[in-house]
């Protein structure tokens, strides 16, 4: 037995009923940001603070694709969500094994976590939900 369990969720339903752990995710990205010191952990430990981090951007950016979907194809605020997943997706393509490499990450969340911010409320309801009965 290797010792982990492998879920096969093709509908991604298990990411869209966990909640992030917002706080934890910001008080990470704060931390990393305040590091100065390029050797103060080895390569193993950067890349497994850029794996947390990169995995909270990426379901952040799930969200922003979402609302951003949602607005007309020339608002301004879809055109620069898109951008911003875009930027992200670049970025959380390289590894970190350094403190450049995963204070990107921080930033790429900062910024994931801020457009979510100015979507939330802003993106009207899906069609579904918007239909009133009788």
């Amino acid at each position: 037995m290797n010792g982990y369990t492998v879920l096969y969720d093709p509908e991604g339903r298990i990411d869209a009923q966990l909640p992030l752990d917002r706080t934890t995710h910001e008080r990470v990205a704060r931390a990393v940001l305040a590091w100065s010191d390029p050797e103060a952990l080895r390569p193993d430990d950067f890349e497994q603070v850029g794996l947390l981090l990169a995995g909270a951007a990426r379901a952040v950016a799930d969200d922003v694709r979402a609302l951003a979907v949602r607005l007309p194809e020339d608002d301004g605020r879809r055109l620069f969500a898109e951008f911003v997943v875009g930027q992200a997706d670049d970025c959380l393509a390289c590894p970190s094994r350094n403190l450049l490499r995963v204070r990107d990450r921080a930033r790429t969340l900062r910024a994931l976590y801020e457009r979510l911010d100015r979507l939330q409320g802003t993106a009207p309801a899906a069609e579904a939900t918007t239909t009133a009965s009788p």
